[in-house]
């Protein structure tokens, strides 16, 4: 469209163009906007690398200490599990949780970049970074960056509703009857703080939820001077068996974290030095995950014999509490402070495991500020309490992210450790055209995209029926009950065995680690602080 006396272009056209810039995410001197890189996608420089070996611990207590890990301990108890039973479950599933973290956060470790840069090159994408999709024909990476992004709202929503629950028994604790939610203000406030900058306020987040829990433990224990009746209760198993049980048990605990696990390399990169998150995701994940969901399980175990119900949310049981004792002054000054750890717990996991990944997958338009806030509004439009109804579908539905995200992993391990044997030429990772060695034909490369149909094959029947029909028990049931291990399995092996027969080339090409503090891709260098207010 054309202006009919100038010939030049139309005044709308004009304006779009000028809107377009205008919304455009600020830029930092000599890192543009481009389909595949900006300040939020390049390696770290070394004065953004913040994260010291402590930090990672820190890490590892918000993820692991938090209300989604107190309550899925102690829903582990709906699928017919003892209360032993699932502590058993609890330590193996964690144990393989800091494994999964240490083989997933290699690559940012050594190389300082993010997740999207590992599923560029590897799990379908003809650019190790999914943002290329934006301005260019050639749109494989779009389909990690789809499923990452709805399980981002899913728990966004879930996080923010628990939050919102959280605020409300707070309130509430000091205006009897105020429970409107005022989570998100909080969360927008916080999501305004880069990601290299959040140490001391997960510091504050652990330990308040860390009293929080040593809290509800005494007062347990002490009123019960026991773990109360379901550790006295038989295991009772709905299908299977008890080694079913604590394999389906062992599968939600993977898919709960299997996001996270997924996503390693987005806060490894920030590592100070080599080996820092190591020894954290190796001890840190398993014991925060193991801890936190134990005493989940003997608080809701012992509420039930002091309460007479079974209350697996920990911001229910406070509110249940208020009225167990009557309002009193002295309950209601515990309960503001433990329900107050509740909402920095809920805060800190948002941030964690949402807000961070949710905006670097859309590089000229969207950054990692402004994808959180983006995620934050979907998350509350996605309507997470029809999904909290009962602890079976909640264990269903995060046992089924697994399904998606176990093959992803399994076909990022192969190609890091088999294909290319952790050996990457970084730079070619930011060129979005024929130069770069991880170039595929129209886009996408076809390995991936194959091996994690396979993946997902054998285990979705099973969920589409115990989903429809919670009493199905059949052989689909039973792989769905093992998908993690099978998805990751089969997609690893399958993903090495194609590429073995068809080999993507160019593989040896690069060094083992980039330890450089400066970084140049199409000639654009590396920078240092974030610009402007968004």
């Amino acid at each position: 469209m054309t202006n009919s006396k100038e010939g030049g272009p139309h005044p709308s056209l004009n304006r779009w163009h000028k809107f377009l810039q205008y919304i455009e995410v600020p830029t930092d001197p000599g890192v543009p906007n481009t389909p595949w890189l900006n300040r939020d996608l390049i390696p770290m420089p070394k004065e953004r690398r913040t994260y010291k070996i402590w930090s990672y611990f820190i890490y590892w207590c918000i993820s692991g200490l938090c209300i989604s890990g107190y309550a899925g301990g102690s829903t582990l108890l709906a699928y017919g599990l003892d209360a032993q039973q699932a502590i058993v479950t609890l330590v193996i599933g964690g144990l393989i949780v800091g494994v999964l973290s240490v083989a997933c956060g290699w690559m940012g470790e050594r190389f300082h970049c993010g997740v999207q840069v590992q599923l560029g090159h590897a799990a379908s994408m003809q650019q190790p970074t999914a943002a290329h999709c934006v301005d260019s024909p050639y749109r494989g990476a779009y389909f990690p960056v789809i499923i990452r992004a709805f399980a981002t709202i899913f728990w966004d929503g879930l996080q923010a509703y628990w939050g919102g629950q959280a605020v409300a028994v707070t309130i509430g604790a000091i205006i009897p009857g105020f429970a409107h939610i005022i989570y998100y203000v909080f969360f927008i406030t916080t999501m305004r703080i880069p990601p290299e900058r959040l140490q001391k306020p997960f510091i504050v987040s652990s330990v308040m939820f860390g009293g929080t829990l040593i809290g509800l433990l005494a007062w347990a224990v002490s009123n019960t001077h026991s773990g109360g009746p379901l550790f006295r209760e038989p295991a009772s198993p709905v299908h299977g068996g008890t080694g079913w049980a604590m394999l389906f048990g062992i599968t939600a605990i993977l898919g709960a974290w299997g996001g996270g696990t997924l996503g390693q390399s987005d806060w490894t990169r920030y590592a100070n030095r080599p080996y820092a998150p190591t020894l954290s995701q190796l001890i840190a994940a398993p014991f925060c995950i193991i801890v936190c969901a134990t005493i989940g399980i003997i608080v809701t175990s012992c509420a039930q014999e002091i309460v007479g119900s079974l209350i697996w949310e920990p911001f229910l049981l406070l509110a249940t509490l208020q009225d167990y004792y009557n309002d009193s002054p002295r309950v209601r000054a515990a309960i503001f402070f433990a329900g107050l750890g509740c909402v920095c717990a809920q805060l800190g996991i948002s941030i964690v495991l949402n807000s961070v990944s949710a905006g670097m997958d859309l590089s000229r338009y969207i950054n990692i500020r402004r994808g959180a806030y983006l995620l934050a509004f979907l998350g509350l439009a996605s309507n997470p309490w029809q999904y909290l109804s009962n602890a079976s579908t909640f264990l269903t539905v995060i046992s089924g992210f697994g399904i998606f995200f176990a093959p992803f992993t399994g076909i990022l391990l192969a190609d890091y450790f088999v294909v290319r044997r952790c050996v990457i030429k970084l730079e070619d990772c930011y060129i979005g055209d024929k130069r770069s060695i991880y170039w595929y034909r129209n886009g996408i490369h076809w390995r991936a995209p194959l091996a994690w149909v396979l993946g997902v094959f054998p285990t979705m029947p099973g969920l589409i029926m115990i989903t429809r029909d919670a009493t199905t028990w059949n052989v689909w049931v039973r792989m769905f009950n093992i998908t993690f291990f099978l998805g990751l399995l089969i997609s690893f092996v399958a993903f090495s065995v194609i590429c073995w027969v068809s080999p993507p080339g160019n593989v040896g090409i690069g060094v083992l680690y980039h330890e450089e503090n400066s970084f140049e891709a199409d000639g654009e260098p590396e920078t240092e602080e974030e610009k402007g207010p968004m």
